[in-house]
């Protein structure tokens, strides 16, 4: 089953892995290795089967290559998950046992934090493998990069939708208040839009609504809250074919990783006339500052700023292809970077 799977999505390697001495169970997808060696964040999630597991880190390592190709980094693409409760397994000793699996591949994947994953936990990884990067002392925490490149992809998106990229009094319902979208609240508050905010830790979202002025809503009526621009930005597969008639805004554009279920859930937006700023696009930011770490050359910062700039314009590039071929923004991408690929 495993590798029919593997062919439906392309795949080139995946990696099963355990450690039972710290409760290590792992899944390591390459996806693409054309444009280099594959290149993803490791997510750490309590799922609820091995299935669930597999189908993520499947569709995961397949959005890496698109993302990493649309971005033109000289990297593939790949992804891992380790399952379990985060709370209870991570240590020095865990990620230690990690990193020297992650090591075992050769330099054929370059891991870096995702959800769960901290800068301390990539720096404990580090020390058993050279193939990491977002480490503390270098590029560190890739969150503000990927919430920095959202926010110019909106702006893009409104100046489609609205005539003005100006994001001053539109609503933007922000789901996840992390690492990503908390910066991202920043980015909205300070240009005057009205924040709508949504997290399953409660904490998390009263803290943004004393801090920007935001407005809570209660993580099961997220996707119909109605609102100009819908971010998710916490988990992905969010949106169906089903839900996605009971959205309530003009434009989705969010930093997690695959929003769509499915293709057709792009086509169904399409039909709404819902604007869907690619997720593989528009979150880049966060991949270009770890692409920076391990590039030829050494880390640089400026390089890294100037590419989350250019998230503007590739959106831009995507929502005018889809316009020319009568198409979903969801499939313009695919075909924009499918052509950076070949």
């Amino acid at each position: 089953m495993t590798l029919e799977k593997m062919n439906y999505y392309g795949h080139e390697q995946v990696v099963f892995v355990q450690d039972e001495s710290v409760g290590l169970r792992a899944i390591i997808a390459i996806h693409n290795t054309v444009r280099g060696p594959a290149l993803g964040g490791t997510r750490f999630f309590n799922y609820e089967s091995e299935e669930d597991a597999l189908f993520d880190v499947l569709r995961l390592s397949r959005g890496m290559t698109l993302k990493n190709a649309a971005a033109d980094l000289g990297m593939g693409g790949g992804k891992a998950v380790i399952l379990g409760d985060p709370s209870k397994l991570k240590s020095r000793e865990f990620f230690n046992s990690y990193g020297r699996f992650v090591g075992s591949l050769g330099g054929n994947f370059y891991t870096a934090e995702d959800i769960n994953v901290s800068a301390t936990d990539v720096a404990h990884i580090n020390e058993t493998t050279k193939y990491v990067s977002g480490t503390p002392q270098i590029g560190g925490n890739p969150g503000p990069f990927t919430a920095r490149g959202v926010y110019l992809a909106m702006k893009a998106g409104a100046k489609e939708r609205f005539g003005t990229d100006s994001l001053a009094g539109k609503s933007v319902a922000v789901q996840g208040i992390g690492s990503v979208g908390g910066v991202l609240c920043g980015h909205l508050a300070k240009e005057g839009a009205k924040l709508i905010v949504c997290d399953i830790n409660s904490g998390a979202a009263e803290k943004a609504a004393k801090t920007y002025g935001a407005t809570v809503v209660a993580p099961e009526k997220f996707l119909e809250t109605e609102c100009d621009i819908l971010s998710p930005c916490a988990m992905g597969a969010v949106l169906n074919i089903n839900n996605a008639k009971n959205l309530k805004c003009q434009i989705v554009a969010g930093a997690a990783n695959n929003i769509l279920l499915d293709e057709a859930a792009g086509d169904k937006l399409h039909e709404l006339g819902i604007l869907y700023l690619p997720d593989f696009i528009i979150n880049a930011g966060g991949v270009i500052n770890c692409y920076a770490e391990v590039m030829e050359g050494g880390y640089d910062v400026g390089f890294v700023n100037a590419k989350v700039e250019q998230i503007y314009d590739t959106t831009q590039k995507v929502i005018q292809l889809a316009g020319e071929k009568g198409t979903g923004t969801h499939n313009a991408a695919n075909e924009y970077a499918e052509a950076q690929i070949k």
